[in-house]
């Protein structure tokens, strides 16, 4: 394989006809956003972001992916994938029956140093490996530390009636609208009480933790980009950085310049002989 620069990572792949329970591919977009508009495979998939950010959009919602995240997807799961700048990335592919307890719905997962490791091993595999040998061995490895992966919660539901939606498709495209929930109820034709017991009954989440949520999704895509709290706080209706921390600490248990900084140190190299990014493309 060599260590190429795809410029179309979403180049089509017929992953079902690979004929082994797991295979990885890998790519590396440095001059563009991409997107691989909805699909699906009977497999399953992880999509693992290295560098940059991952959107992955379901029809009940969409999972951010940060780097040192990955995002699983069920087979037979319709799906699209976005990549905002510059990426790299894993996809891992799964038949459905290659392990016990793995992941029946759509989640967002951390991804530990040895996980790691083993994603990138796995890349460097021949698509055809040997069944039992090492390549298989370290694959029923990587297949425990999958099931064994903890879940974070870094996805925004969608709900699924109309109004809701509506209500959904405002919020993103103007995500510093201060507007009282009373006053979007009115919006999209709702009593305040109606609107909050849908919203709880279709996606779990209080109107007001819905809105935190899409606001860290956006606050991440932006700081990974490198633009700064102040930066991000002010872009999304903060008065200030302070109000911003507080809201991000309370969505995801730590604050930004934390949570970023752990991210980065999990991004630090670490040798491993014989992986290159390859040029197979990205599903």
């Amino acid at each position: 394989m060599s260590n190429a620069a795809i410029s179309d990572p979403t180049e089509s792949k017929d992953v079902d006809s690979v004929p082994r329970p797991v295979f990885a591919l890998s790519a590396t977009s440095v001059s563009k956003d991409w997107e691989h508009a909805r699909h699906q495979h009977r497999k399953a998939q992880l999509f693992y972001s290295v560098r940059g950010i991952l959107n992955c959009e379901i029809e009940d919602g969409v999972w951010i992916v940060p780097p040192q995240c990955a995002v699983w997807i069920p087979g037979d799961l319709p799906h699209s994938a976005r990549g905002s700048g510059e990426t790299e990335c894993y996809c891992l592919f799964v038949e459905p029956d290659a392990a016990p307890n793995l992941p029946k719905t759509c989640c967002t997962i951390a991804v530990s140093p040895l996980l790691r490791e083993l994603l990138l091993t796995a890349a460097g595999f021949p698509e055809l490996y040997a069944r039992g040998g090492r390549e298989d061995r370290l694959i029923a490895t990587l297949l425990d530390e999958l099931v064994a992966a903890p879940v974070e919660d870094l996805h925004l539901p969608m709900p699924r009636d109309p109004r809701l939606r509506r209500l959904a498709e405002m919020l993103l495209a103007d995500p510093t609208d201060k507007a009282s929930k009373g006053d979007w109820a009115i919006r999209i034709g709702m009593s305040e009480r109606s609107m909050s017991r849908l919203l709880l009954h279709e996606i779990g989440m209080s109107f007001g933790q819905w809105r935190r949520q899409l606001h860290v999704i956006l606050a991440l895509q932006r700081l990974t980009k490198g633009e700064s709290v102040q930066t991000v706080a002010l872009g999304l209706g903060y008065e200030n950085a302070s109000g911003f921390v507080t809201m991000f600490r309370k969505a995801v248990g730590k604050p930004p310049a934390r949570y970023l900084s752990e991210r980065a140190t999990a991004r630090e190299p670490v040798s491993v002989p014989g992986i290159m990014l390859s040029d197979q493309g990205m599903i």
